[in-house]
């Protein structure tokens, strides 16, 4: 039997959980980076020697030098977001070359955030998603209906212009009859298309058998996901959901890899609650809590700048993402936001018209008209930002972190309490 030595990253709530600082922190240790979904609509902030960089695409793992870093085929991928952070990696001194991308990974074009936005804006206000308007889903229903343009198709002039005409066909139709707008011109997409493919070429690569030669080869993988389990295009509050599997599942169909690869499941768990765009959010705080959350924690979208939706810690919802993706390793981010709030609520059960749900309810219409039940922890008032062993903590703070293990059936393996990549207590996370 091979040695196991893959491990998944994976949003336990509905993302913005400090995915990107739990990478960056395990970079040392780790030989490829991988990222198996989504696209720019997930944007993931690294801190180092008060530096920050946001990705929105490429791995966390690019600040590793000579690292391999693997963008996947369940990815779709925007062009001229990936040229502009590589281009912007590289003014910093941050050498590229270990970068390969995945010829099947999907690509999103122009026409894809076009219609992403009119297709909210024309939503009525109950229906609005939230959606960034980077062209995610419009990108992934092409893929759907096979009728999509991979990466690959960008890499050969007649090939990308036998594809896109008919495209870009069907799309002027929908936005000239549907939406009463100009018809895209051709030219317009197609030559910065052709650039894009040349651009894009010296990193195509054939990603699946790059993984499995690393897997039989002993490296140390992490795969690392974007947004949450919550918004799981199956298993989240659908339709507020993104369009790709995010939680553990997903990582598989993304890259190629299989599920008896795998050594662990790493579920990143904020101390608090926060959300994203629209949807049911039961433990939203509405009130003094909510927004002081949100000033402390720097609650503000990554890739959007909106502010993020703030409330208590949501058990209920925790032991469902676990479940789901099987965790059995924690990873708790900014517990240092929790300092000076005061008492502290977590939500054990929700309440429905007066019947008590100790389940993550399947039907999101039960979800919007729940009312959180809440047990109070006793708080901590001491800066914890200079901690870096677990005694160091306050005990209040301890019981806060042990509370959550019990309840999860997890440990808690690491703890950040700032958002440094050097304020954190690794309590056998690299183990």
């Amino acid at each position: 039997m091979k040695n196991k030595n893959v491990d998944l990253l994976v949003g336990a709530q509905w993302g913005d959980e400090g995915k990107g600082k739990v990478v960056d922190l395990l970079g040392a240790d780790v030989d490829v980076f991988v990222r198996s979904q989504g696209g720019a609509n997930a944007g993931h902030t690294v801190i180092v020697d008060g530096q920050k960089v946001v990705f929105h695409l490429l791995p966390s793992g690019m600040l590793y030098p000579g690292k391999l870093c693997v963008l996947g085929n369940g990815l779709v991928i925007d062009p001229e977001q990936f040229l502009k952070e590589t281009a912007e990696l590289e003014s910093r001194g941050q050498a590229c070359a270990r970068l390969a991308v995945s010829p099947h990974a999907h690509v999103v074009m122009p026409y894809h955030k076009l219609l992403d936005r009119l297709q909210e804006q024309a939503r009525s206000k109950s229906r609005k998603i939230g959606t960034t308007g980077r062209g995610i889903g419009p990108c992934y229903v092409d893929k759907y209906t096979r009728c999509g343009l991979r990466i690959e198709d960008l890499l050969d002039a007649d090939v990308l212009r036998e594809r896109l005409v008919p495209l870009l066909e069907e799309k002027n139709q929908i936005l000239t009859h549907l939406y009463n707008e100009k018809p895209l011109p051709f030219d317009e997409i197609y030559e910065p298309a052709r650039e894009w493919g040349k651009a894009l070429a010296p990193y195509v690569d054939d990603t699946m058998t790059l993984l499995r030669k690393a897997v039989d080869g002993g490296q140390h993988i992490l795969l690392e996901g974007a947004q949450a389990a919550l918004l799981d295009i199956d298993h989240g509050t659908y339709p507020y959901v993104t369009s790709s599997s995010t939680c553990a599942a997903g990582a598989f169909t993304g890259t190629g890899l299989a599920p008896n690869d795998l050594k662990r499941i790493i579920s990143v768990v904020k101390a608090y609650t926060t959300r994203v765009g629209e949807g049911p959010m039961p433990t939203e705080d509405l009130g003094d809590d909510g927004e002081k959350l949100r000033q402390q924690g720097g609650e503000f979208g990554a890739t959007t700048g909106r502010p993020r939706r703030c409330g208590w810690l949501d058990m209920v919802g925790l032991k469902y993402a676990t479940a789901l993706n099987g965790a059995d390793t924690i990873a708790l981010t900014k517990l240092d936001v929790l300092t000076g709030m005061g008492p502290i609520k977590v939500c054990v059960a929700y309440d429905h018209n007066g019947t008590r749900l100790d389940r993550y309810p399947t039907d999101t219409r039960v979800l919007e008209e729940v009312k959180p039940i809440y047990e109070t922890l006793p708080g901590w008032t001491e800066d914890i930002s200079g901690c870096r062993k677990f005694e160091e903590l306050p005990a209040a703070a301890q019981d806060y972190v042990r509370y959550i293990e019990r309840e999860l059936n997890a440990p808690v393996k690491l703890v950040a309490v700032g958002p440094d990549r050097a304020q954190t207590i690794d309590r056998g996370m690299r183990d």
